[in-house]
């Protein structure tokens, strides 16, 4: 009679053989390093908006800041800015939408610009000449060249 507890365990052995199995993975381990750099160049990214580029264009528009802009949809909403109109009612927030449509081109144009520039790269690397490959004549001559060396 075998015991139910110790095929459990068993069985819970295995599952764990397997995940262990499935997490070393090549593909997994790349996934997991690619998600990481691409959150920590996300953060950079972001502050790059958010830091340098959008004060610029602030400053260029004269202080515009299209997250505070706001239409109350209902009487109750009269606020100035949007945190206290969102506590008094619905609002439709068309300003922070516009921020983080402007953010998410600006973005994405940066990401073009970087995978441009990996690509540019990249085709460096290819066009560079691989040195030809020598003729049989100058193999041979190469081999006992080495062998009247030896002797």
């Amino acid at each position: 009679m075998t015991n139910p507890v110790s095929e459990v365990e068993q069985k819970g052995l295995r599952m764990l053989k397997e995940f262990r199995e499935f997490a070393m993975k090549g593909n997994v381990v790349d996934l997991a390093v690619g998600v990481i750099i691409g959150a920590a160049f996300g953060s950079i990214v972001t502050s790059l908006v958010g830091d340098i580029i959008m004060p610029v264009i602030g400053a260029i528009s004269g202080g515009l800041d299209f997250s505070n802009y706001f239409t109350g949809l209902s009487k109750a909403v009269t606020a100035s800015n949007l945190a206290d109109a969102k506590k008094q009612g619905a609002v439709l927030a068309w300003g922070n939408f516009l921020t983080l449509t402007l953010n998410f081109i600006i973005i994405a144009f940066v990401l073009f610009l970087v995978i441009r520039f990996m690509n540019k790269l990249k085709r460096k690397d290819e066009a560079a000449p691989s040195p030809p490959k020598p003729t049989r004549e100058v193999e041979l001559l190469t081999e006992i060249r080495d062998l009247l060396k030896k002797s």
